[in-house]
């Protein structure tokens, strides 16, 4: 907002779409603009419009995903509406910017919530010997009362495993403690420690040690059929099986060199997956369900798997073992 004070014009409209906790519209962003001369509402128009995006659903996009917009002022939510609606089919006005904060922050925690929810269940039905999977396909048959999420090996993308903390952060201001917020992120971040648990299992059946055995990790994106790694799950377990003492390597398509990361450095590429090479690996880790993998393949040629996502779940072989 700094940056954009020397070009403020009379007339302009500022909408911030980053997520964020409520209140930063109103109290960061109006107080610089009007530091300027400004009234916001009469000479500048200020709203918070939360971007919407669901990397790799080819289903909705800019225009067909309705788009949330509350001004600082009605004058204000007016501009903004009538900027988005020449772009996006659905501009769904709000009272104020702190109310499409908090419906963005909502939207996020509710998958955060929903998937520590269903990470844990993973666990207790791991141990009861039940599958997950067929639980939640046959829960999801319900027609009402019911929304399915899927297990994995943690959360990962730059929202869902970060956003929700920001309300954390700013309830404390009201003497708050969002123990919901918190534990679901606690169950999340939690996830990768306990697939390599499953990875150690896994090798003992085997007679072998975690240490020293090749491992083959099958997607290092955040999520299916995407290129993005931030805040990945999959980089973590990778880190934590060379702790360890493991070789470690990656299979993503849509990712074929390790990229440049503030946190996590490998020096490694993508590798083909073949025959040959899948029965070079010590264990298989599909961490990634990505579309081009050839499951059939996997299944039969690679020695072990550990499957977090579910791929192989219609594959019923003494080889692969759920986590």
């Amino acid at each position: 907002m700094e940056a954009l004070l020397p070009y403020l014009k009379a007339g302009q409209l500022v909408s911030l779409e980053s997520t964020t906790y409520p209140g930063t519209t109103v109290e960061e962003l109006k107080p610089r603009i009007e530091s300027r001369g400004f009234v916001v509402g009469e000479d500048i128009f200020l709203v918070y419009s939360p971007e919407r995006e669901d990397p790799g659903n080819a289903h909705f996009n800019i225009a067909t995903t309705p788009k949330i917009c509350g001004g600082d002022t009605q004058k204000c939510t007016e501009a903004g509406y009538a900027l988005y609606s020449e772009a996006v089919n659905q501009v769904v006005k709000v009272s104020s910017s702190k109310v499409a904060e908090l419906t963005k922050l909502l939207e996020n925690i509710h998958r955060s919530v929903n998937i520590g929810l269903v990470n844990e269940m993973k666990i207790l039905a791991h141990k009861m010997d039940i599958d997950i999977h067929e639980v939640i396909d046959a829960a999801a048959t319900k027609p009402f009362g019911f929304v399915p999420y899927y297990p994995g090996p943690g959360i990962g993308g730059h929202c869902i495993p970060i956003d929700p903390f920001y309300l954390t952060w700013k309830a404390r201001e009201y003497g708050l403690h969002t123990r919901f917020i918190e534990l679901a992120g606690e169950i999340n971040s939690s996830m990768p420690k306990w697939v390599v648990n499953q990875i150690s299992r896994a090798l003992n059946t085997k007679e072998k040690s975690l240490k020293g055995s090749r491992i083959l990790l099958l997607g290092i994106a955040y999520k299916r059929n995407v290129d993005d790694v931030r805040e990945s799950p999959s980089i973590e377990i990778m880190e934590l099986l060379q702790e360890l003492g493991a070789q470690v390597a990656y299979s993503d398509p849509h990712v074929p060199h390790f990229p440049a990361m503030r946190a996590h450095h490998f020096d490694l590429h993508s590798l083909p997956v073949n025959e040959s090479m899948l029965k070079d690996y010590d264990l298989v880790v599909l961490a990634t369900a990505h579309k081009a993998f050839d499951y059939e393949l996997i299944a039969r040629c690679a020695p072990l798997i550990v499957d977090t996502r579910g791929g192989f779940k219609a594959f019923k072989q003494a080889n692969i073992v759920s986590a």
